[in-house]
């Protein structure tokens, strides 16, 4: 081959190494990437590349020699076992007796015809290597990788040029040096671009879950589920990717696709930053700044002090004399256990649940529509905000409250929307704002149907269902047995309020076991029969 032909495959081959090092995303395979072209374009045994770190040393990230077989760091799988290199002594002095760290200072290669007769640099570690292995270290080309900062982030060094027929060791000519250095140099700006990238991925992560444990602190209520939705989100992910059954066999997602589903998964409550904190720890049906429950225990007891005044003037009246204990009265025991009966019944109406008869509404209105005294005014014993709030069916939010909470994911989208995302992220918006929204259409806020809706969407709405109806630190409900939640979810299932295949999955896959043992209490695990699961298919 001609000199000039010889030149052209080289530009050709750096050109297209440059080209994979900027499209290469494994940190460690890029980095190996480096060191196996620089040792093809100058036919060296082996090599080593180093990083700069934080604290001034140089880490050994690869090292390689081939005529020994030996790998490790990198791809290897092998760690190195070996000390970082101290770019200054404990004085603070430049270290510039080890060659790696020279051309880290001077930002200038060093190049080496024979390590054994070199006075300038201190060899005795190469020394000590040859003596236990066999070797013999020669030659070396040390070059700095330089930054378009001009920072110096790593050192490439290449040891023992071969002959082209793989014989003796010889010097790295001033072309090897040319093109290593240019490869260092594209290296550099690769690896350099990759850690910018990362940098800002660690930076936006980190601003997400902020955002996430902001809303989680500002209730100590709902502390957790937006670190919780995420968690369950990608198990159900996870198992849609690997179920061999049923119509999502073929589903698969990229690592891209998940990450971007997790992302989603985090924000899908960001909307809540503006939801006023008495909604949100609403946690019984007559609270407002205070449980108004405690008004109506005060009413009781003006009651039953008007009915001890009555029975007391019935027993005067009848002229019982010193006899007239009221506790003997009759009417008075009466109104009395009345009284105890509708004060507990109320307690327990105040308490959010799943469902408040009409019946039970009925006697809220007749304990509303009897009267007592208060600053010498007659009125009814229940205001009607009270007997509103009272006839509330499920929960503890009435029907403003609940449009409120319900505000949340419209402002979650239009906060979402208003983000300009990288392509990779653009579906984030549509998957956070979807969890509200059931597969009949009759959800919020936007009223979609299932086939208007992504598969990642439907997962988000799933985990943000579950991880509702498990958690133990909501303050309407007491802690629900697993058993208990997935039999809702169930009936949810066949309501059509939720997707029917992710359903399935979630329990064939037993998504739900592996993140009751991650999350729930021990006495929320109870025993799961899945035949006795609504809508499970068990077969």
């Amino acid at each position: 081959m001609t000199s000039s032909a010889r030149s052209l495959q080289l530009l050709q081959e750096l050109t297209a190494i440059g080209i994979a090092l900027s499209a290469e995303k494994n940190h460690a395979r890029l980095l190996e990437m480096i060191l196996e072209q620089a040792e093809h374009f100058t036919n060296a045994d082996g090599g080593t590349l180093y990083s700069v770190t934080e604290d001034r040393r140089l880490k050994f990230e690869i090292m390689h020699t081939a005529s020994l077989n030996f790998h490790m760091g990198g791809t290897s799988g092998r760690s190195i076992p070996f000390a970082p290199l101290p770019l200054y002594d404990e004085q603070g002095n430049p270290n510039m007796k080890m060659v790696a760290a020279c051309a880290a200072l001077t930002r200038r290669t060093v190049n080496i015809r024979d390590a054994y007769t070199s006075r300038e640099f201190d060899f005795s570690g190469t020394r000590a290597f040859d003596q236990k292995t066999g070797y013999r270290s020669k030659s070396f080309l040390t070059v700095p990788m330089t930054n378009h900062e001009n920072e110096v982030i790593g050192v490439l060094q290449l040891l023992n040029k071969r002959e082209p027929d793989g014989s003796d060791a010889i010097a790295f000519s001033h072309q090897d040096q040319q093109l290593v250095e240019s490869l260092a140099s594209m290296a550099a700006v690769a690896i350099t671009n990759k850690q910018l990238i990362e940098a800002q991925k660690l930076l936006f992560d980190s601003l997400i879950q902020l955002i996430a444990n902001a809303i989680d602190e500002k209730s100590p209520y709902t502390a957790g589920h937006c670190r919780r939705v995420p968690v369950l989100t990608d198990m159900l992910a996870e198992a849609a990717c690997h179920t061999t059954e049923g119509p999502l066999a073929n589903f698969t997602m990229t690592e891209q696709e998940r990450y971007e589903l997790n992302v989603a998964a985090w924000l899908h409550d960001c909307g809540k930053i503006t939801t006023p904190e008495f909604v949100v720890d609403k946690s019984t049906k007559l609270e407002t700044i205070f449980d108004r429950i405690k008004l109506i225990d005060t009413r009781y007891e003006v009651l039953k002090r008007e009915a001890e005044i009555a029975a007391l003037r019935r027993r005067l009246e009848a002229r019982f004399g010193a006899d007239a204990d009221v506790t003997n009265d009759p009417e008075y025991r009466r109104q009395l256990q009345q009284y105890a009966e509708d004060r507990e019944f109320l307690h327990r109406c105040n308490q959010g649940g799943e469902f408040l008869s009409e019946e039970d509404k009925e006697r809220v209105n007749r304990i509303a529509a009897q009267r007592w005294r208060e600053d010498g005014l007659e009125k009814s014993f229940l205001s009607d905000s009270e007997v509103y709030n009272l006839h509330i069916s499920r929960g503890t939010l009435n029907f403003e409250e609940r449009q409120i909470i319900n505000n949340h994911v419209s402002v979650t989208i239009k906060m979402l929307e208003s983000l300009p995302y990288p392509k990779h992220l653009r579906r984030v918006p549509e998957y956070a704002g979807g969890h509200h929204e059931k597969m009949d259409g009759t959800g919020y806020p936007n009223g979609l149907k299932r086939e208007q809706m992504s598969i990642p969407a439907r997962m988000v709405a799933i985990a943000d269902i579950f991880e509702a109806l498990t958690a133990k630190d909501r303050p309407y409900k007491k802690p629900m047995p697993l058993s208990q939640a997935l039999a809702i979810l169930g009936r949810m299932k066949l309501e059509n309020h939720i997707d029917a295949d992710l359903f399935d999955v979630f329990i064939r896959e037993k998504v739900y076991l592996r993140y009751a043992r991650q999350f729930l209490a021990p006495e929320q695990i109870d025993d799961v029969d899945p035949a006795r699961i609504p809508g499970a298919v068990t077969h």
